[in-house]
This record gives C-alpha cells, sequence and structure tokens, in this order.
C-alpha cells in the first residue's frame, strides 16, 4: 500500500508525528513524507492513500507550509474525486473557539473537492497530558486496516 503523509507545520510537529507513524506502520507500506508546502493538489493520485497531518496557528488557520496547498485547491477548484484520505489535526485547547481548526478547514475543503475520508479526524490536544503519537499511531494503524483505505 503506498501512503503518503502530507504535513503543514509551524513548529516541526506535525512532521515528526507523520514520521513516528510512518515507523509504527513497518515495512509493509510504501511511505512518503512531504510537506504540504511542497505538494500540487494536481499531482495526488487514486494509488495513494494520503494521512494529512496539521496544527493550527493563530486565530484557527492553517499553518504557514499548508496554505499554498489548500490556495491552489481554491484557485483551481481540483476535482480530488479520487483522492482517499485521513485526517490528524494538531491544537491545544486553551484556544477553545479555534482548537484545531486547521485540520478541520483542511478536511472540509478535500471534502468539498470530492476526496473520500477515511474514519474520523482524530485530534491532539497540547494542553492534555498525551503525546501526539499517544493517539496517532493506534489512529493510523487503524484506518489502514479499513477496506476503504485500500487502492479499488
Amino acid at each position: 500500500m503506498n501512503i503518503h503523509f502530507l504535513f503543514g507545520t509551524e513548529t516541526g510537529s506535525a512532521e515528526m508525528l507523520c514520521e513516528d507513524i510512518r515507523d509504527a506502520l513497518g515495512d509493509g507500506f510504501d511511505c512518503e513524507i512531504t510537506s504540504l508546502g511542497e505538494v500540487d493538489p494536481a499531482t495526488l493520485d487514486a494509488d495513494t492513500f494520503y494521512f494529512f497531518v496539521t496544527s493550527t496557528y493563530g486565530n484557527g488557520d492553517l499553518p504557514v507550509t499548508a496554505q499554498p496547498f489548500y490556495d491552489k485547491i481554491v484557485e483551481t477548484g481540483q476535482d480530488l474525486s479520487h483522492v482517499r484520505f485521513a485526517i490528524f489535526g494538531l491544537g491545544d485547547m486553551v484556544f477553545s473557539e479555534t482548537f484545531a481548526f486547521g485540520s478541520k478547514i483542511l478536511m472540509e475543503k478535500l471534502l468539498e473537492q470530492g476526496a473520500t475520508m477515511v474514519g474520523e479526524r482524530c485530534i491532539h490536544d497540547a494542553s492534555s497530558p498525551d503525546m501526539p503519537e499517544d493517539l496517532g499511531i493506534p489512529w493510523a494503524q487503524e484506518i489502514v486496516q479499513q477496506p476503504k483505505a485500500k487502492a479499488a
């Protein structure tokens, strides 16, 4: 199974979580990790499963590294009906009004463009005692077992 982790981050936490999940999934997967800032949505393909991992920045915005990807979807109206994905959000409940909105904004845009989401959006609260990988690893392991995650 081809898996591509796409991350948006300000501090590196989302990228580190992608690395932790990749390592935990093991050798049975062909994995790649890339910043969303380096990806054109037009290059997303049907043979790959995408894990989006993004933090929230400022007043509930996408981090700077994810904004170009999002903007390109908005500008082009990119059809993403061939894309299968799961999404993980990093946030801090201290900012309760905009908690994990970065991942919410991205998730809603992907769905609006026809992409198929597998599983529930997983969210980590930086104010909790849990580490992101404590939630992310079992979540990702469950996602890859779902039939919809596998290529048709």
